[in-house]
């Protein structure tokens, strides 16, 4: 399901005539050998990505129980293509970033946050927030990492919670009975790392209004204080009206807004994909998020596409939210705001950039070698069975697809 949202995504970007504003590319593929994933995960689950498949799951018992593999993160054929496609597409778009290619990069078929680095969680394998981060702190002395999906990035916050270089900032539905457990507004972060993991935990039913309440002042007043140098913003759409597993009550509309508000402050932005289990709302919701990055407008009528079937029976581009009841409070919003606020004062305003970050890879730091041209990026299309990875500049946007050679290809064709 998750390779099929993104390909109906690209294919709406492309039936709107978005890709006209948009530079296509597609980064190369992470390499099998000298894996850039072992930049945080562990090298044992690395190779065991690579080498279960359902044919020999049977001699993997052990390794499934102990990576965490099997119910909610299943195996199946291409899974680890699968890792290396999406991984590669936020990795090279991060290196786009870090060589002022680029404002704004695109990659809807990324954004796995729950990952660890020895465990697969939430339908995540390999964690390519966290690799996307590593590599932009090869030129950004401090990057901020915002979460909007439903659950809790747990991954990421966990990732970096004793470092200051990097300051996440989670949006979540929260309570010990739901997954992942974590994101607790009392989470704030471990040694060097305290006030620096922010997390906003809210109740089932938000709508548009409270959501804004609280994301707008909070944002605001983390770029006002911590001054990053570049945003990884993970935009899940498990948090839309109608979402089958989730319980929030966003609109496109109001989802979109808070992507906006982001890049009002015009700091370059890798922008992900994540949650999001409706076929019928999420490529909607990407789609008008690539519009809305790119500042382009346009009709809520849905152009003629490939999946016209999904989209009935209004073949609208927003989708409202409904009149499920919303158990936040105005005065419970407001105290969350000021809390966060109040942790927020603990926060240097020039954090120290000759720290080395621990990311849990035994003599890992978080100043790893350069990349070069493993994620040299061209234009190019995205195949019908790809995973279309996007980014965007000022100009122009970028649709890209993970790929071990070049050829330049017309993405509308």
């Amino acid at each position: 399901m998750k390779p099929h949202r993104v390909r109906m995504t690209h294919n709406l970007v492309v039936n709107y005539g978005l890709y006209r504003r948009m530079e296509v590319f597609r980064p190369h593929r992470t390499s099998p050998g000298a894996c850039i994933m072992t930049r945080y995960h562990s090298d044992d689950y690395v190779n065991f990505l690579k080498n279960i498949t359902p044919d020999n799951m049977q001699e993997y018992t052990k390794q499934l129980q102990r990576f965490n593999v099997g119910e909610d993160c299943p195996v199946f054929d291409g899974l680890f293509d699968y890792c290396q496609l999406y991984t590669s597409g936020s990795l090279g778009g991060a290196d786009r970033i870090n060589q002022n290619l680029t404002d704004i990069v695109i990659n809807w078929a990324g954004g796995m946050h729950n990952a660890k680095r020895a465990e697969a969680s939430g339908f995540g394998y390999v964690n390519d927030c966290v690799l996307a981060i590593l590599e932009l702190l090869k030129q950004h002395e401090r990057v901020l990492y915002i979460d909007m999906d439903l659950y809790h990035g747990d991954g990421v916050e966990e990732a970096f919670y004793s470092t200051n270089r990097v300051l996440t900032l989670s949006f979540h539905q929260f309570g010990e009975a739901l997954f992942p457990g974590t994101g607790n507004i009392g989470d704030i972060g471990y040694k060097d790392g305290k006030h620096y993991a922010l997390n906003v935990p809210l109740k089932e039913g938000v709508d548009d209004a409270s959501y804004k309440s609280i994301f707008e002042p909070v944002v605001a007043k983390v770029m006002e204080v911590y001054a990053p140098g570049a945003i990884v913003l993970q935009c899940g759409a498990n948090t839309l009206a109608g979402d089958r597993h989730g319980c929030f009550n966003l609109s496109v509309t109001g989802h979109g807004e808070c992507v906006k508000f982001v890049r009002s402050f015009g700091c370059p932005m890798l922008v992900l994909g994540g949650g999001g289990n409706s076929l019928r709302t999420v490529p909607r919701c990407w789609t008008y998020e690539t519009a809305v990055l790119i500042g382009e407008d346009i009709k809520d009528e849905l152009p003629f596409n490939d999946y016209m079937d999904y989209y009935g029976p209004d073949y609208r581009l927003h989708v409202p939210a409904t009149n499920m009841r919303n158990c936040n409070t105005l005065q419970e919003l407001e105290e969350t705001k000021l809390q966060i606020f109040e942790i927020l004062k603990q926060v240097e305003p020039v954090p120290n950039g000759n720290a080395q970050i621990q990311t849990g890879q035994v003599e890992s730091q978080l100043n790893p070698p350069g990349v070069g041209g493993e994620t040299a990026a061209v234009a190019m299309e995205v195949d019908d069975d790809a995973n279309g990875n996007i980014a965007a500049g000022t100009t122009t946007t970028t649709i890209a697809e993970a790929k071990d050679e070049e050829d330049n290809v017309d993405p509308s064709e």
